[in-house]
């Protein structure tokens, strides 16, 4: 199964100055299952990278490079993000398109350390999501 994964997360796996690296780092590594991010936590993470360090922002593109992760977007993407951004505007674009890939991926499992917004989210069917790696436990 697929775990959808935030900006927040990534951002604490690449930086090791960061408060929860540890956490993320041994919770990445423990995962067998796709991780899938869209293009706009790609672009939000590599702004984030860039201002932080340029080692982490070359180890981030050699990621990519080398498909540790996988980028998923499709025909209606922006329409679905825009909808959910919409009647939330408080959770932004980016964790938007985030929601809408679990959706289309029929997943509750994200993957990040901002619980503000993602607590108050829900699957198509009013479930709450399940946020990794806090509720793996």
């Amino acid at each position: 199964m697929a775990i959808v994964v935030d900006t927040s997360l990534a951002l604490a796996v690449y930086d090791a100055d960061d408060d929860l690296h540890a956490i993320a780092a041994a919770w990445l590594a423990s995962v067998d299952d796709e991780l899938v991010t869209t293009p706009l936590a790609i672009a939000e993470l590599d702004h984030h990278l860039g201002r932080l360090s340029r080692d982490a922002l070359e180890v981030f593109h050699d990621d990519l490079d080398r498909g540790a992760w996988i980028v998923r977007w499709w025909a209606d993407a922006m329409t679905e993000s825009v909808a959910i951004a919409r009647r939330r505007p408080d959770v932004g674009l980016a964790d938007a398109s985030l929601v809408a890939l679990a959706r289309r991926l029929r997943t509750d499992r994200i993957a990040t350390f901002d619980h503000h917004h993602f607590r108050t989210l829900t699957t198509d069917d009013g479930r709450p999501l399940v946020l990794l790696p806090v509720d793996s436990s």
